[in-house]
């Protein structure tokens, strides 16, 4: 397996290096020390697998895989920092990242997790791991438990339940008589809850877990309605 080290400290690359010459199936390619020779390097070399560090003098490290993987997608990437982030993790991972690892790890532990990436599996630092699973836990999505629907109020629960019948705002807010804007919140409120990003994942997640208990009508209400609407609660 071909690996590239993208790491600011020269000191730091060249321990990764000597430690490599004793893996036979592990070679380093390339080293570069910012995100230009990052890119630079990953394109003339092609490797196999980059651990790449976030702080770099010329830009997040966050940068070098997006730009690296726009152009070799097949390329896997792990980030190797001593920043325990897990937004930075979870972007990371959003991104195309194969890994995110500490730099507190042992020597086993990061040959264990280069050879887990070659096979195609995720490699995380145990902390890290602790944070994904106890916000997957919070939110209530392992083993299907849809435990984050406890977080939300009466009237967001309505929202969603329209969001999962592909209801538009304004169809919502002509249904539970309150304002469009005011259907923008609870749609805001509902997808930070619940750890969403879109309305379309809102759709999927109240389809999922059996959120339908309004009945299956038409949605608009008629004109002489409109009164009621434009007077109601916002």
């Amino acid at each position: 397996m071909n690996i590239m080290i993208v790491d600011d400290h020269a000191l730091f690359r060249e321990g990764l290096v000597a430690m490599f010459r004793s893996q036979p199936d592990l070679k380093i390619v390339a080293e570069a020390g910012s995100v230009q020779e990052a890119i630079t390097a990953a394109k003339k070399y092609q490797p196999d697998l980059i651990l790449l560090d976030l702080g770099l003098p010329d830009g997040s490290g966050l940068n070098a895989l997006q730009r690296v993987l726009s152009e070799s997608p097949d390329t896997k990437i792990c980030v190797l920092t001593v920043h325990q982030d897990y937004n930075v993790l979870l972007n990371a991972l959003r991104m195309g990242a194969k890994g995110f690892l500490l730099k507190n790890l042992t020597i086993s532990q990061l040959m264990n997790s280069i050879r887990a990436m070659e096979r195609g599996e995720v490699a995380l630092s145990r902390s890290m791991m602790a944070y994904v699973l106890d916000d997957y836990t919070r939110l209530g999505f392992l083993n299907g438990s849809p435990q984050a629907l406890k977080s939300l109020t009466s009237r967001e629960m309505e929202v969603l339940e329209l969001l999962g019948k592909g209801a538009s705002n304004r169809e919502i807010s002509e249904r539970l008589v309150i304002a469009v804007n005011t259907v923008k919140i609870h749609v805001r409120k509902i997808l930070d809850k619940l750890g969403l990003h879109n309305r379309s994942e809102a759709m999927n997640f109240a389809q999922r877990h059996g959120v339908s208990r309004l009945p299956n009508q038409a949605l608009s209400v008629n004109a002489g309605d409109q009164d009621v609407l434009n007077k109601g609660p916002a």
